[in-house]
């Protein structure tokens, strides 16, 4: 009655699936991992200060090419 048969599983990822769908799970189990890092730093005293998030250049203007005279 204790043990879980891949019948188990295979109906614990079907509810998961219809819950979470197919896009969502990922993004969950990235958030469920930065989770568990921050609290593996929290514990060992160890912290880093947070990355600032990289900023893309400014966008280049296009130069007008100079207007013929005729």
């Amino acid at each position: 009655m204790g043990e879980f048969s891949i019948f188990h599983w295979l109906i614990v990822l079907a509810v998961v699936l219809i819950f979470f769908g197919g896009r969502r799970i990922p993004e969950v189990m990235k958030g469920l991992g930065e989770g568990i890092r921050s609290f593996k730093d929290g514990m060992s005293g160890t912290s880093q200060p947070p990355a600032p998030p990289a900023q893309a250049p400014p966008a280049a203007t296009p130069e007008k090419p100079a207007e013929e005279k005729k």
